[in-house]
């Protein structure tokens, strides 16, 4: 230390100011520990030098790189001993930025050993990732290069620069190094913090080494993930996520292309990032550490029970005392000549005693501004008595009557304006109530205020002129309507404005009588404020009760105007009181008082002794040995006695007395409840009380003798009042009295305390008018007492203890901790370098069936993020190990940010509502659910299954119970030549062909209209009638015969955008013998992200050509191209925009109707590539049972709005029109990114019937249109024709998307009944889909507990965790479907959860595939039942669903069967045993916060990890991590891992509106996502 050796004593007075104002600038923490450093050592140079011996080097601190080097010796690594004189300063400065209420030397050492033991298993904790940008309070990390423009360099900084440029060095020259950090930094990285807790060592390139960094900077370019980019999945525009692509798939076993120097394999061959990884793997260490509560305290999901807490451990210490008997207080003694009210003896004074002064203020500075004597109080109370009944309002209708309710607004450094009103009110027979003065229309807890006022009947406030103008006006001058305040009426009552009453008015002053005198608030733990009204009787009794333990004509320094306020005009005391401002500038003012005016009574708060011990060192003079009350307002709090022995250690050389310490328990309903009395000299001052905390938070007092880490020392707050009556009852339940060694509730029976909660009888009665009862329940006699809200016991010789106050209470598993006691040990963790000035807020929020705690702290502006977070985990582990409880979430915000109160404290119950609103904006957050959530069902076991016997069990299958199943309608032959002509459904019968269909249909219709293509604006660009599509595919088929040099059967790659052309190269393949293969073409601004799809889909399917447009071949040649992908290797390319007129010698027909027609290619939700064979047999079935299903047939139209590239919506696009007649208006899904109502104006302006789109369409159309249906409506727009809108998808039903669809264009004529759903596979492209004769589709509501066991059990809507499921359609004709348990394979009843598994004729014959796998092939195309039915065979969808037979009838008037698709089984994610659909977590994570735009759920090593987007602004980013892990613990039962926030639009979602959620999970492990923020949940 600089100051070793120096003797400060000796130093000049002036140098002596300046270093206690540096003492006092650290301890507010306005300056770093750096710079408190360098400038007590600027100070003190002048000194040392002379000295010899004085090394003014910095102490040997062992620096970990990284670090700032921070010279004060950290409790891990001491420096060298220093004289008492320097020890003295540090020490306090160590507790310089905390609050003082909670100081404690003692609980510090605790604290400091309870970590050195953590320390000793050192486990390293993965540190949040962020983006440097995400916040404007950036605070400066240590990770970032130090930016030696504004600090000198020290020793340190120099040190570590050796040391980097040393590291450098050794990299430079073995590259691997730097190849193996590489990932960890690599340049899409959010943030470089380290990824340990514990300072490990880390190097970072710094500007200074420029040669060095730039070779770095070259080494970690050539080192990036191939891949680095992140390809962009989530749109064709960069920035707007509209339609979408799909993303670089993993082919069965294909890598992406990653370089194996930079990627790791995992476990399960996911090839993964060190850096995440590294991250997840320590999460996973941290994970493996036992958790407190042994196995045997879990229990096991009833599973259709809702969850149970533990119950609790048998070992829990039990009270054993006796039964408490009340406790009395000395009787009141009888006083002669005791005025009969309050007024009374203000009014004998001010006639008596006129010149006496009553009260003294303080300016600023700490100088008395002015003195109001008791004349001029009694006169100035008269005016304004007189004013208010008589001058406001006229004779006959006066505004105030006696007995009415006014609010005082005054500011605490105007005592004297609010005695004069608070008197003034007390004569004109009103009741006052004191509020504090509103700052802003947003003040913290403003609303409460405003429910106070409100159920007062307050409309008229009081106040001064000057504290009106500080008011905050509107534009016009008014004062503003505050926040859930009634409207009130101001008047200013400084004394200018008063009217002095006539000679003939005298004011009424009645005998004292349980009327009420005043209304003072108090705001309960729920943050409701509450007035407490205090009787004329309660006062006068209260003043006699305070008189009696100590009366005196005497001066009085007073901290607080309240309680003590009364009897300090009754016994004609002087009172200066000094405000808060002055305490803050000056702390030594109220010592200085005391000092000045031989004060006998001086009321303090904890805070001002310890304020007044940090200043005292240049008062030599000052003499308290005048005292002989020292009362300590805030005695209660257990924490105060540290303050007093401190004060006491410094003062008592000043005259202080030990004896005087009075500390005194005050509760708003019971007013003071207890005070100590001062001693006689030199009598032995009362014992403390040294108690066990795992005792205190069972509610029973033991006395702590083992571990003296988790002990609390309490001092005692004295006897309870004269008159008094006390018992401990148990806080909760009936009020049941304690036994002897039992924490309880204060209650108190006294005249002198509060007799209701004004306005509200009920809660009155619980609070003002409890009965205590014996175990029996019996009533213990007829007195009602009080609810104090202090927590306490009574000690020896009836001395009364108090441990915490219910407010303060967190109930954490059937144990007790005190808010209090937890900030005090959150303060013990070295908080000067993280903390802003010591504010901590503690509070519980209910998750999950238990209470959880928070810690809310504000973080200093210069606090680093490594310090921020060391701080945290080491707060985790001082609490974990003193307090035996787990935190659920330890937050920082900016600092100043907090919602204050009044009087600068935090408002506890306004930052509850932020947390649990999100509006709380952290800039560091740690969530350690997986310590503290111990009452989780017990995970399920599985049990083995095999087939035989138990399988019809195992199956579900009951006798009598109807086996899950539906059949679609027959699809019939129909024989008579003459009725097909007339049906139009020639082409369908004799050909089994759609290349005969469209040759047929050229030849008998060729002027009949096809297809109709529009553009953004509505207009057709291009039709095709029968003719026009079957010339145009004979021209592509003679070019294919001619360029190709193609055999029969060679795969072609169709590359087109949506549109006439794609179908007729469609039909120019089928006419010439090559199988078609339509993929979507790349997006021109987006080649790096997807051109990769369309290359592996061509390199897969062993495509011998491509045809496509003339621009899109110019793309796939281009330069860009060449950067993605390797150009020189495509098949022949053929453009097929300027073809020559020629015709094919021959068309080809197939031999047989089984050869392939075309492969279907599509990117599964899992990322898969799966391409599926169809066959011509397959493809005209399809149409067949399409046609029959919608009623298609040549005079009718249907509008598409769906991707063409695979699935059902290829089907209805290419095919379905060439084999019923139908004539398709083409809408591509790209159009409404540029023009949103093209399809619904389509709709309108042809009268369409039936139309098709996809998800994506509705969602844009529902977010785009749903606030402009008004404007629409005006232009015409009238959806009334529309029979059917069916959405085509391969997964569950989107209930809530399809809902808000229907009622949003329900006032454009859209039919509630139009919008249904499909559902199609990989394996059979149509299962269902909701024609024109079967039943509405009917919607179940399913009990998501019993989902996750794989079962099924319907609840009425509205259940608790009900999940809605709508039916996907009606089965296609010629479909059959069956419910199956993918396990065993034996078919399942009704209503039960299994595979749905598909019999049609229009089924796929098989993967595409370059490896043969047959085994796959048989086990998903051609797989049967394992009892049952064993002949048939059946195709897996991979979906799980289930059938309910419903009471609707279908069109042959049998009972309809209803298919339920619930998810996809390669989707499910499997955790704790259990099956959960993403799909479910995400609803509830997009329901946590109205900013969370998106999410995607997935799991890694069984850990849960979320990915949500945020809509909002950055700083929310951290609001929704608890958010987010809130919703899945309730409604899931399961812990969030990983949260990731990233920016709107990272999700990738591919064209049918699928997230893909493999991609982002390989995005994510591969840290190319770019996030806000990564929280790994402890």
């Amino acid at each position: 230390m600089a100051d070793r050796g120096v003797d400060l004593s000796a130093l000049p007075k002036e140098v002596r100011d300046q270093l206690a104002e540096l003492d006092l600038e650290l301890s507010e923490g306005d300056i770093t520990q750096k710079g408190y450093e360098k400038k007590k050592a600027k100070l003190l140079a002048s000194y040392i030098q002379h000295l010899p011996n004085v090394d003014l080097s910095l102490p040997d601190v062992q620096l970990s790189p990284g670090h700032s080097a921070d010279p004060s010796p950290s409790p891990e690594a001491p420096g060298p001993s220093t004289s008492s004189a320097s020890k003295h300063h540090r020490a306090h400065r160590s507790g310089g930025a905390r609050d003082e209420r909670y100081r404690s030397d003692i609980h510090t050492e605790a604290v400091q050993a309870a970590l050195a033991k953590h320390k000793e298993e050192k486990m390293a904790l993965p540190m949040p990732t962020k983006r440097r940008s995400a916040f404007v309070q950036s605070p400066i990390d240590t990770c970032t290069p130090p930016d030696t423009s504004s600090a000198s360099e020290d020793e340190g900084s120099l040190r570590r620069k050796a040391a980097l440029s040393a590291v450098l060095a050794q990299s430079l020259q073995s590259p691997d190094y730097w190849i193996n950090r590489s990932v960890q930094s690599s340049s899409t990285s959010s943030s470089a913090s380290s990824t340990l807790s514990h300072g490990e060592p880390k190097t970072q390139p710094q500007p200074q080494l420029q040669p060095a960094a730039s070779v770095l900077a070259d080494v970690l370019a050539f080192t990036r993930i191939e891949n680095s980019v992140p390809p962009d999945v989530t749109s064709s525009t960069p920035q707007e996520r509209g339609s979408r692509v799909d993303l670089p798939p993993a082919v069965r076993g294909m890598s992406r292309g990653q370089s194996r120097s930079s990627m790791l394999d995992t476990a399960d061959g996911v090839p993964v990032s060190s850096r995440v990884s590294t991250k997840i793997q320590q999460l996973l260490n941290t994970l493996k550490r036992p958790k407190r509560p042994p196995l045997s305290e879990f229990f096991v999901d009833d599973s259709e029970e809702i969850v149970e807490v533990p119950q609790p451990d048998p070992n829990t210490p039990k009270p054993e005392g006796r039964q408490i008997i009340p406790v009395k207080g000395e009787p009141l003694g009888v006083v002669s000549n005791w005025p009969p009210a309050l007024q009374a003896a203000l009014a004998r004074w001010g006639a008596t005693q006129a010149k006496s002064p009553a009260l003294t203020a303080l300016d600023i500075t700490g100088k008395p501004l002015y003195t109001l004597t008791y004349g001029k109080l009694w006169s100035r109370s008269l005016k304004l008595a007189y004013t208010l009944l008589n001058k406001l309002g006229t004779k006959t209708e006066p505004v105030l009557q006696p007995g009415d309710r006014v609010a005082l607004v005054y500011p605490n450094s105007d005592p004297g304006m609010f005695w004069v009103a608070f008197y003034g009110c007390l004569l004109a027979e009103v009741i006052p109530v004191p509020i504090e003065v509103p700052l802003s229309r947003q003040d913290a807890g403003s609303q409460q205020i405003g429910f106070l006022l409100g159920s007062c009947g307050v409309s008229l406030a009081l106040t001064s002129e000057v504290c009106l103008k500080g008011l905050p006006k509107t534009p016009n001058g008014e004062i503003i309507q505050f926040k859930g305040w009634p409207r009130m009426k101001w008047v200013v009552t400084d004394t200018k404005y008063l009217t002095k009453p006539s000679k003939d008015w005298q004011p009424h002053i009645p005998t004292a009588n349980t009327d009420t005198a005043y209304i003072e608030y108090k705001a309960s733990k729920e943050g409701t404020v509450m007035g407490v009204a205090v009787s004329k009787i309660s006062m006068l009794t209260h003043c006699q009760a305070l008189s009696q333990i100590e009366c005196s004509n005497l001066y009085c320094i007073s901290r607080l105007i309240g309680l003590f306020n009364f009897g300090i005009v009754m016994n004609r005391i002087h009172t200066i009181t000094v405000p808060y401002a002055v305490m803050k500038a000056c702390p030594m003012s109220w010592v200085q008082r005391v000092h000045i005016h031989k004060a006998r009574v001086a009321l303090v708060k904890c805070r001002d002794l310890h304020w007044a011990m940090m200043a005292h060192k240049d008062q030599r003079d000052t003499n308290l040995s005048s005292i002989r009350m020292l009362i300590v307002a805030d005695g209660a709090n257990p924490w105060s006695v540290s303050s007093c022995d401190a004060f006491l250690n410094v003062f008592q050389s000043h005259g202080l007395k030990p004896e005087v310490i009075c500390p005194c328990a005050t509760s708003p309903e019971a007013l003071t409840v207890a005070i100590r009395r001062p001693g006689a000299r030199g009598a032995p001052l009362p014992a403390r009380a040294i108690l066990s905390m795992g005792g205190l938070s069972h509610g029973v007092i033991r006395v702590n003798t083992e571990d003296k880490n988790s002990a609390l020392t309490v001092q005692d707050v004295g006897h309870i009042m004269p008159g008094a009556l006390m018992c401990i009852v148990k806080p909760d339940g009936s009020p049941q009295l304690c036994k002897t060694d039992e924490i309880g509730e204060i209650v108190i029976n006294s005249r002198a305390g509060g007799t209701m909660y004004y306005g509200l009888p009920g809660v009155t009665k619980n609070t003002f008018e409890v009965i205590p009862v014996n175990q029996a329940g019996a009533p213990i006699g007829e007195i009602p007492f009080t609810r104090t809200g202090l927590l306490g016991f009574v000690g020896p010789g009836s001395l009364v203890f108090v441990v915490g106050k219910i407010e303060g209470l967190l109930m954490v598993s059937g144990r007790r901790h005190n808010a209090d006691d937890l900030v005090a040990t959150a303060l013990a963790v070295e908080p000067v370098k993280t903390v802003y000035r010591g504010r901590i807020a503690v509070f519980s929020v209910t998750v999950f069936y238990d209470e959880r705690i928070v810690i809310v702290a504000e973080q200093r502006p210069d606090a680093s993020e490594e310090d921020s977070f060391q701080w945290m985990s080491r707060v985790l582990q001082a609490i974990d190990s003193i307090h035996q409880v787990g935190l659920y979430c330890l937050a920082l915000v900016p600092a100043n940010t907090l919602p204050k109160t009044p009087l600068g404290g935090i408002h506890i119950c306004e930052t509850k509502q932020n947390f649990l609103e999100g509006n709380l904006h952290p800039c560091n957050i740690l969530m350690c659910p997986h310590t503290c959530v111990t009452n989780l069902p017990k995970p399920r076991q599985k049990q083995p299954v095999d087939v035989g016997p138990a399988s019809m069990l195992v199956g579900n299958l009951v006798a009598g119970k109807r086996i899950a199943q539906a059949i679609g309608r027959e699809l019939g032959v129909v024989e008579d030549q003459d009725l097909i002509r007339k049906l139009c459904m020639w082409p369908t019968m004799m050909h089994q062909f759609l290349s005969e269909a469209l040759q047929f249909r050229a030849q008998t219709d060729p002027d009949h209209v096809l297809y109709v293509l529009l553009n953004a604006k509505g207009v057709a660009v291009c039709t095709a009638t029968c003719a026009q599509l079957h010339k145009r595919a004979e021209k592509i088929t003679a070019t294919l015969m001619e360029r190709g040099g193609l055999n029969t059967g060679d795969n072609v790659v169709l590359l087109y955008p949506p549109g006439i052309d794609l179908i007729a190269a469609f039909y120019g393949c089928l006419y010439a013998g090559v199988i078609p293969v339509t993929v979507r073409p790349p997006h021109p601004q987006n080649l790096a992200a997807t051109l990769p799809t369309v290359r592996m889909i061509i390199d897969v399917s062993k495509a011998a050509c491509i045809l496509t447009t003339q621009p899109l071949m110019r793309i796939l040649r281009s330069r860009e191209a060449a950067a993605s992908v390797n150009v020189k290797t495509w098949p022949t390319i053929i453009d097929t925009d300027d073809l020559p007129r020629k015709r094919p010698p021959h068309i080809y027909k197939p031999p047989t109707a089984e050869m392939l027609a075309y492969l279907d290619f599509s990117v599964s939700t899992t990322g898969m590539l799966t391409g599926v064979k169809m066959s011509h047999a397959a493809v005209s079935t399809l149409c067949r049972s399409i046609k029959l299903q919608c009623e298609l047939y040549s005079s009718r139209q249907i509008a598409i709005c769906l991707d063409p590239y695979c699935g059902l919506g290829f089907v209805l696009w290419c095919l379905s029109s060439v084999y019923s007649g139908h004539q398709s208006i083409l809408i591509p899904p790209l159009e409404l990114e540029s023009s949103l109502p093209v399809w619904l104006s389509t709709l309108s302006q042809y009268k369409i019937r039936d139309t098709f789109c996809s998800y994506s369409v509705m969602e844009l159309c529902t977010k785009g249109l749903g606030t402009q249906t008004e404007m629409l409506k005006a232009r015409g727009l009238n959806l009334s024709c529309v029979r059917s809108c069916v959405v085509i998808a391969e997964e569950r039903p989107r209930l809530t998307l399809t809902q808000s669809f229907s009622k949003l264009f329900k006032d454009l004529g859209l039919s509630p009944r139009a919008v249904s759903t499909a559902f199609g596979s990989r394996v059979n492209l149509a299962i269902c889909l909701q024609g024109t004769a079967g039943p509405d589709p009917s919607t179940v509501y399913v009990d998501m507990k019993s989902l996750r066991h794989d079962r099924v059990r319907l609840v009425e809507r509205g259940a608790p965790q009900s999940l809605p499921l709508m039916e996907s359609g009606t089965i296609l004709p010629g479909v059959r479907v069956i419910i199956v348990n993918p396990e065993t394979r034996g078919p399942l009843g009704d209503s039960h959860l299994g595979e749905i598994w598909v019999s049609s004729a229009h089924s796929a014959s098989g993967y595409y595939t370059i490896y043969g796998e047959e085994s796959l092939q048989a086990d998903h195309f051609n797989t049967r039942l394992s009892f049952g039915e064993p002949h048939t065979l059946w195709a897996r969808t991979g979906y799980l669903g289930f059938i309910k037979r419903t009471e609707l009838l279908d069109a042959s008037g049998d009972r309809h069967d209803a298919l339920f698709v619930v998810g996809s089984l390669d989707e499910t994610l499997e955790l704790r045993g259990l099956r959960y659909h993403p799909i479910d977590i995400e609803t509830s994570v997009s329901r946590a916060h109205r900013s969370i735009a998106e999410s995607a759920v997935f799991t890694w090593t069984n850990l849960l990890v979320v990915v949500a987007e945020l809509s909002g602004s950055e700083q929310e980013a951290l609001d929704l991590v608890p958010l987010v892990t809130n919703v899945v613990l309730e409604e899931h039962h399961l812990i969030v891992g990983v949260v990731v926030i990233v920016d709107p639009g990272v999700i990738p979602i591919n064209s049918r509106g699928e997230k893909q959620r493999m991609h982002l999970r390989d995005s994510f492990l591969a840290d190319q996502l770019d996030p806000i923020y990564v929280a790994y949940n402890m």
